[in-house]
């Protein structure tokens, strides 16, 4: 199947709009504690946006985007990993208790 080129203006404003609502959800997480804040759904946005536009950027065969987006992609999911980390830290940690 080929898709059109309608179709692959959709994919990217797919990835676009997962990469905007990103800044969305910080935003709202920053208002609501009254100081910076970055919730674990940035990273999760983070990353389905930039897969979608890395896709998008891969048929535009677009050199520049396509590294941004390749090199986004590795540091979200490093961040995801630490903060899963954390967490399993924590919850093993008798301490915590």
């Amino acid at each position: 199947m080929v898709l059109t080129e309608k179709a692959w203006v959709a994919i990217g404003l797919a990835g676009q709009f997962f990469f905007t609502m990103r800044f969305v959800v910080q935003w709202i997480a920053t208002e609501r504690q009254r100081k910076s804040v970055i919730p674990e759904s940035f990273w999760y946005f983070s990353i389905f946006g930039s897969l979608i536009l890395l896709v998008y950027s891969l048929y535009r065969k677009d050199p520049v985007f396509i590294l941004g987006q390749a090199f986004g992609t590795t540091v979200y999911l490093r961040n995801l990993f630490f903060i899963h980390k954390e967490k399993k830290d924590a919850s093993s940690d008798p301490a915590a208790d």
